[in-house]
């Protein structure tokens, strides 16, 4: 955290020395010219380029010192979006818009706990709404240093089904987010490099750039990390070729219990137009969830409070 980015600096060539500039008083400068070239020109011009050019290089450098190192900007925008607080509890609603504006809804509950300190967590989510689906949970087991266990229930069934490591990039429920988009992906599972501070709205941003190490659906992601929130405001997918894929938008951030959430954020798919709306609702946090409520056992007849 007290790394700081280094910064690149390029040397300015001896110009007072290569033009032969001989300063003199400002009031007779004006006056005075020098041969460069077989041309005239104002003895103070190369003077006065380099120390603008010092100047912003200056500025430059300041700004990009005050940068933590990169894995640092990762570590807190994961924190901060995937890990606020001890648990969580949320209602959460999900509008699924085709390209024709055709809308399909989910209600779910959602509840999340962290794991010790060195990132472990376990997500369940129950399904109400719609009827199809009403009844159907999802459990994660997430490892910060391994691959995760996700558990599927199907009522219908009435079977559990373990999901696939490789299904962690396939859609969720239909929807444009995928199960890792829900539980986060691990810092080392991609490669990070700073692209500079920007912002968005009046909310200043750093922009990381971040490539999957692993067989993944994209090539790049970008992300845009609010400065003093630490929460991703925005994020683009590319393909190999630089070819958008998916975008992701937080669309409202509101503190609850003191803790900044994205409370609305949505996904939208560039190839295919399709969108998804997610909204968080009645969202606590360090409700104290009992391990009890994140097993296989919980998932048929799930009881979600403490």
């Amino acid at each position: 955290m007290n790394d700081y980015l280094g910064v690149l600096h390029k040397q300015l060539p001896d110009q007072a020395h290569e033009n032969k500039v001989i300063f003199s008083e400002p009031d007779h400068m004006a006056s005075q010219f020098i041969k460069k070239n077989g041309k005239q020109q104002a003895p103070g011009i190369t003077f006065f380029a380099a120390v603008t050019v010092l100047t912003f290089a200056t500025l430059a450098t300041s700004a990009q010192a005050q940068t933590p190192p990169v894995e640092d900007l990762v570590k807190k925008e994961l924190a901060a979006f995937y890990y606020s607080g001890k648990d969580m509890s949320a209602r959460v609603s999900m509008r699924l818009i085709n390209a024709q504006g055709s809308v399909r809804e989910r209600e779910m509950a959602m509840l999340r706990t962290n794991k010790g300190d060195a990132g472990d967590q376990r997500y369940m989510m129950v399904f109400d709404t719609p009827a199809d689906v009403r009844g159907m949970s999802f459990l994660i087991w997430k490892y910060a240093k391994a691959e995760g266990d996700r558990w599927m229930y199907l009522p219908g069934l009435k079977a559990i089904k373990r999901i696939a490591a490789d299904d962690k990039k396939s859609s969720f429920v239909g929807s444009d987010f995928t199960y890792e988009d829900i539980s986060g992906r691990p810092l080392n599972d991609e490669q990070h490099t700073f692209i500079r501070a920007d912002q968005i709205g009046d909310r200043k941003v750093y922009v990381v750039e971040s490539k999957p190490k692993g067989n993944v659906d994209y090539a790049v992601r970008s992300i845009w990390i609010d400065q003093e929130r630490w929460l991703p405001l925005k994020e683009e997918y590319t393909d190999a070729q630089g070819k958008p894929l998916r975008i992701f938008s937080a669309d409202k951030v509101e503190q609850i219990g003191g803790l900044w959430t994205v409370t609305a954020r949505s996904m939208k798919n560039l190839q295919t137009g399709h969108k998804t709306e997610v909204i968080f609702k009645d969202i606590h946090y360090n409700v104290g969830l009992n391990d009890d409520v994140f097993t296989e056992r919980n998932m048929k007849n799930p009881v979600l409070g403490k």
